[in-house]
């Protein structure tokens, strides 16, 4: 993985990291054990999804880059949808606050996908690979 992505991988990681301690602490306070195993629930899945997702873009699009916004794209929407029947399937389950879950779950979505914008945003990422020689041995 380059060193950019992997920049914008622990960009998004470490605060959703962050923000899944908070709601855990706050889950803890307001639904008791329940409440705090739903919030750990969903912070190991939106790390877990969104960061294999930044590995899978990067491994796709690193042969293809003409196609990175397709892929993108089609990785984004792959996680929406597991995430929506992960949630479909867990709302049979009782170890666990659903409340809790779903809405820790959408505020860490939130946070990942702020910390990826924002690392893209500053990875200065080039566009056109600047090779510093010319091709056809002349000077400009």
């Amino acid at each position: 993985m380059p060193s950019h992505d992997a920049r914008i991988l622990r960009g998004a990681a470490i605060p959703t990291a962050v923000a899944g301690v908070v709601a855990m602490a706050a889950s803890f306070v307001a639904a008791g054990g329940k409440g705090l195993l739903g919030a750990l629930l969903a912070t190991v899945v939106v790390i877990a999804f969104f960061g294999a997702g930044q590995v899978a873009l990067d491994r796709l699009s690193r042969n293809n880059p003409q196609m990175l916004m397709p892929i993108a794209m089609l990785v984004y929407t792959t996680q929406i949808l597991v995430i929506g029947v992960l949630l479909a399937v867990a709302k049979h389950l009782t170890f666990f606050d659903h409340k809790v879950f779903g809405f820790s779950l959408l505020g860490l979505v939130i946070v990942w996908t702020g910390f990826q914008v924002r690392g893209w945003l500053k990875a200065k990422t080039f566009y056109v690979e600047p090779d510093g020689k010319p091709k056809s041995g002349r000077q400009p």
